[in-house]
């Protein structure tokens, strides 16, 4: 009898321990579906602005169409970039094309003078400053999510619940990383 209580206990325990790890994981997964979540958003608002401030630099560069038709191009391959990787590789062409374009508007006095084109740009630089934010915040919950599914022993139980690794979000390519260069 004392055999089958203590059997019925540890098994009690053991069931409670793997309801526990599986909840973590559950969380975790939120967590990263969560934080892409607020990635998604701020590129939404970078994405939404951007016809605005092409429409501004227009007015001033028309014959800079190329620099012009490059960013709606790219703007157009981030709308459309699916999963993480092919996102990340997206935004960081059209981030790199928008650094061209700001480059451009030096050239511009009146253009660097107009006040639509100063608070898009503005607001261009906060919106930068919130997608930085949302990646690291996203990256460090994926980091949490990794270590989990990997770990002893709530390895066993992502394996066993179909827990997998997600992709962090960063550039691939090296020339990704680096400030545009920009000849006039």
């Amino acid at each position: 009898m004392l055999g089958f209580t203590i059997a019925i206990v540890v098994t009690a325990g053991l069931v409670v321990w793997i309801i526990a790890l599986y909840n973590g994981l559950v969380r975790k997964r939120n967590m990263v579906e969560e934080a892409w979540s607020g990635i998604d958003v701020q590129l939404k608002r970078r994405t939404d602005l951007i016809p605005n401030l092409v429409t501004t630099v227009k007015g001033y560069a028309a014959h800079e169409q190329g620099t012009l038709e490059e960013v709606v191009r790219l703007r157009g391959q981030a709308q459309n970039a699916q999963g993480v990787a092919e996102t990340a590789q997206a935004q960081g062409l059209l981030g790199a094309a928008l650094g061209r374009l700001f480059a451009l508007a030096e050239s511009y006095p009146d253009l660097k003078a107009n006040t639509t084109f100063i608070q898009l740009q503005s607001t261009l630089e906060e919106i930068e400053e919130q997608i930085q934010l949302a990646r690291r915040y996203y990256n460090g919950a994926v980091r949490e999510l990794n270590i989990a599914v990997e770990s002893f022993p709530s390895n066993l139980v992502a394996s066993r619940f179909g827990f997998s690794k997600a992709e962090f979000f960063e550039l691939e390519d090296a020339a990704e990383r680096t400030v545009p260069t920009v000849a006039f």
